[in-house]
């Protein structure tokens, strides 16, 4: 949906009128606590800077990370004609998705649940603010 200056009610929410662009990636299959772990390390960095880190990075959710900072850098260039090395991450959160629950048997007939738990990754970039502007 659509508002009347023909942004997304998510870019309006995320972004508001300052340029910039943003990713999500969606039920990926990992802990939000263990997902945010990582991100924490890469708010407030660098686009170039942050997908070093996170490249090297020895966290199994660093990948997921990865992709989509990569994400929100290419749509910035493509969406807003920004280049990449002015952009840093402004903003990086990520929300508790859906819990898969699974039944492992136990002693005496009884079960146990597993809970196999997934997060949703946000990624805002934008451009840094020029001193001399």
């Amino acid at each position: 949906m659509s508002n009347e200056n023909g942004n997304s009610r998510r870019r309006e929410a995320l972004l508001g009128d300052r340029p910039g662009s943003y990713a999500i990636a969606r039920h990926v299959r990992m802990s939000s606590t263990k997902v945010r772990r990582v991100i924490d390390l890469v708010r407030g960095m660098p686009v170039g800077e942050a997908l070093v880190t996170l490249k090297f990075a020895p966290q199994a959710a660093s990948e997921p990370i990865y992709k989509v900072v990569a994400s929100a850098v290419a749509n910035a260039e493509d969406t807003e004609d920004l280049r990449s090395e002015d952009l840093y991450i402004s903003s990086a959160f990520v929300d508790e998705g859906v819990t898969l629950r699974r039944i492992r048997p136990r002693a005496k007939g009884s079960a146990s649940r597993i809970l196999k738990r997934g997060a949703h990754i946000t990624v805002v970039v934008e451009p840094r603010e020029q001193k001399g502007a």
